[in-house]
């Protein structure tokens, strides 16, 4: 497997991994690839497929100027966005990287292909850059989900353009079965035959500083999450619950036994609406799928009891990981591809599997639960009204994460064998997000974006 932990956890700004996050990495990567930059006169990116027709909904062009003018997903400050955006319509100048300064025609530098898809993948966009002196240079890129980005030559190729070296792992694995079949000729778990292949990568200090700041940046997006009330952006005047319902569910006194499942809930939500806000977010595998993971780690530290947190917490985000890359690598995780199965169902078995480690649960139990997770969300659509990732995605997060402790506890409470090996699931996942129409897989052409009466930014 030649992705990471952090390939899979990438810290970032919402509201979508593939329309946001991939195209910003996109944009910045053609201009370090660009020769002979300083003689730029004029930059225009054209959008297709998906990330045109629900581009305006999750930001897509606002993520490419930021891109183009040198911001990172990471680093970008989200409060800082509108105002850079304005300056640049204001003034119509764009600084390329920061350095190049270019004019720049938002409304006619900013192609958008609605009724063209290119051939690699839906998420499509083609960059030109024409010189002072008449030459160009092209390049088209593929956002593919989770912030991963693909050049067309990498993806004809079928080369990953992750950050990862290709090295020697200890235990290579392209399939749960290869990670059994370790575990089992060595007693290993799952966590600490990840650990191993991460150490090849880096030091056991660095891995875990790494892992220790993915969940504190997920940790405080759950927090400003339960905090911020308002209205999210878009147009849909959609109001935020989480704070609310949080404080309600804190201040009420009849307790019910399901009021737990309620909270955790919650935790997806707030992360979920802060992601559609723009905020600072966790890829997790996806970012409409980014409250999954962190709300099943806060249930997991503070309704479980852990011993050792802190390490349950590493373990956890490491064979999450595992059940990312397989789902990555042998299906999808772009809504845009297969549906929100890749996003919310991945994201919910990537869950489902790291609180089974997290809790001491076996190998055999833990693919069990990673099994449950997806087959428990087969052939669910992409269907965000008004191409925002609002309705129905916040609250799915919060289901998803109900489900994902549905999944461990059910393995918890068997040995671990079962009918259907997650291998088989994830087939079965790829294959049904290539029989659905395209019109469910996050065009907003179909589902609920038509059948809602709202602006549909899709059909504009």
């Amino acid at each position: 497997m030649d992705m990471r932990v952090f390939d899979l956890f990438k810290i970032g700004v919402g509201p979508s991994s593939s329309h946001t996050v991939g195209p910003m990495i996109a944009a910045r990567r053609f201009l370090q690839e660009c020769p002979d930059l300083q003689n730029a006169q004029q930059v225009q990116v054209a959008l297709y497929g998906s990330l045109a027709l629900t581009g305006l909904g999750h930001a897509t062009d606002k993520a490419v100027l930021l891109g183009l003018m040198g911001e990172t997903p990471q680093d970008v400050v989200p409060d800082t966005v509108d105002q850079k955006l304005e300056d640049l319509a204001r003034s119509g100048v764009m600084l390329l990287l920061g350095e190049v300064k270019v004019d720049f025609d938002i409304l006619n530098d900013v192609l958008w292909h609605k009724q063209e898809v290119l051939p690699g993948h839906p998420n499509g966009l083609r960059f030109t850059l024409t010189r002072k002196d008449g030459s160009s240079y092209s390049n088209t890129y593929y956002s593919t989900g989770g912030g991963f980005i693909y050049s067309e030559a990498e993806l004809a190729q079928n080369t990953n353009a992750v950050s990862t070296p290709s090295v020697a792992l200890p235990y290579p694995f392209a399939t749960m079965a290869d990670l059994l079949a370790h575990g089992k000729r060595t007693g290993l778990s799952l966590a600490a035959l990840l650990r191993a292949n991460e150490l090849c990568h880096c030091s056991e200090e660095e891995l875990d500083a790494g892992l220790d700041k993915i969940w504190s940046v997920m940790n405080q997006c759950i927090q400003r999450g339960l905090k911020i009330t308002g209205e999210l952006p878009g147009g849909l005047h959609v109001q935020r619950r989480a704070a609310k319902l949080w404080l309600t569910a804190n201040e009420t006194h009849n307790s019910l036994p399901h009021d737990g499942m309620h909270k955790v809930s919650l935790y997806a939500m707030a992360v979920n609406e802060e992601n559609a806000a723009g905020g600072r977010v966790v890829t997790a595998p996806t970012n409409g799928a980014a409250g999954i993971i962190p709300a099943i780690i806060k249930y997991y530290s503070q309704d479980c009891h852990p011993i050792d947190p802190v390490k349950g917490i590493r373990e956890f985000l490491l064979v999450a990981a595992a059940v990312g890359m397989l789902c990555k690598k042998n299906a999808s995780i772009s809504g845009a591809e297969i549906g929100c199965q890749g996003e919310v169902g991945v994201a919910c078995a990537m869950a489902a599997a790291g609180l089974t480690a997290a809790l001491g649960g076996t190998n055999e139990q833990i693919e069990s639960a990673a099994e449950i997770g997806i087959e428990h969300h087969l052939g669910m659509t992409c269907d965000p009204i008004g191409g925002l990732v609002q309705i129905p995605c916040i609250e799915r997060n919060g289901m998803g994460a109900v489900k994902a402790i549905t999944a461990a506890s059910l393995a918890l409470k068997s040995d671990g064998t079962h009918h259907v090996s997650l291998d088989q699931v994830i087939e079965t996942m790829r294959v049904t997000g290539y029989d659905m129409q395209a019109k469910y897989k996050e065009t907003s052409l179909g589902g609920l974006a038509i059948h809602v009466v709202t602006v549909n930014h899709a059909a504009c």
